[in-house]
């Protein structure tokens, strides 16, 4: 007896909470949530179940670990030693997450879950935490924080999000200049009288770079932010004026 639980403590000790949470992700990568099971999990990391079950009680811990794990390393390439103006790091924290979505077609939804079911969860914190002590850096009133803060991070979610389904369409239906080329086609062909904006943008989709027009976005936000609220003492001027 006393062998067989120092052999199953060895075990559970080489079997990592990380490394599970790892391999969870890299069958996430492959298969999407619906692929991810404790039966494919138990065949990747050759274990039994109950090894797995000593360190993640379900699906559901296991898919919120792994989303954590994926945010926690995509905020990681944020500046700390040497940083540049609130800004940048902020352009920085968002381009981290919207290659992770990118990278990770499942994390989309897992995030919005999170979001919406998790609040005061770790993975919402931490995304919250990261943009909102950078929004504190440009100077907005404190009364302004978590108004300025939320507009950005719905903006990095629900754009970044929407950037990588609009890529995994592309794909499964040719490649991106392709995909691109027939949905400016398509739009160019529209009645001009019902549609004469669409028709005046279109060719703009050819060659429009996914990554800067994310980024113009998060411009137009931080413009709007600084000029709506701006740092205490100085004065707001309206646009109209």
């Amino acid at each position: 007896m006393a062998t067989r639980t120092r052999r199953s403590q060895r075990r559970t000790e080489a079997l990592s909470r990380e490394s599970i949470v790892e391999a969870a992700v890299e069958l996430l990568d492959a298969t999407g949530a619906g692929g991810l099971t404790f039966r494919t999990l138990t065949e990747r990391l050759a274990t039994g179940p109950g090894a797995i079950y000593w360190h993640v009680a379900n699906k559901d811990e296991l898919l919120g670990a792994a989303t954590d794990a994926v945010v926690t390393a995509a905020l990681a390439i944020a500046p700390t030693e040497s940083p540049g103006s609130p800004q940048d790091e902020i352009r920085t924290v968002a381009l981290g997450l919207f290659d992770a979505i990118e990278d990770h077609p499942w994390l989309a939804t897992q995030l919005a879950t999170q979001l919406s079911r998790s609040p005061s969860g770790p993975v919402t914190q931490r995304i919250v935490e990261s943009i909102g002590r950078r929004v504190r850096m440009l100077g907005v009133p404190e009364s302004s924080w978590f108004t300025a803060t939320s507009a950005l991070v719905h903006y990095v979610l629900g754009a970044a999000g929407q950037n990588a389904a609009n890529s995994r369409v592309g794909t499964l239906h040719a490649d991106r200049a392709e995909f691109l080329d027939n949905t400016a086609t398509a739009w160019e062909e529209l009645d001009p009288d019902d549609y004469p904006f669409i028709r005046a943008v279109a060719h703009q989709i050819r060659e429009h770079d996914d990554r800067e027009q994310f980024l113009a976005g998060i411009d137009f936000i931080l413009t709007g932010v600084t000029a709506t609220h701006p740092p205490e003492g100085q004065a707001y001027t309206s646009p109209a004026t």
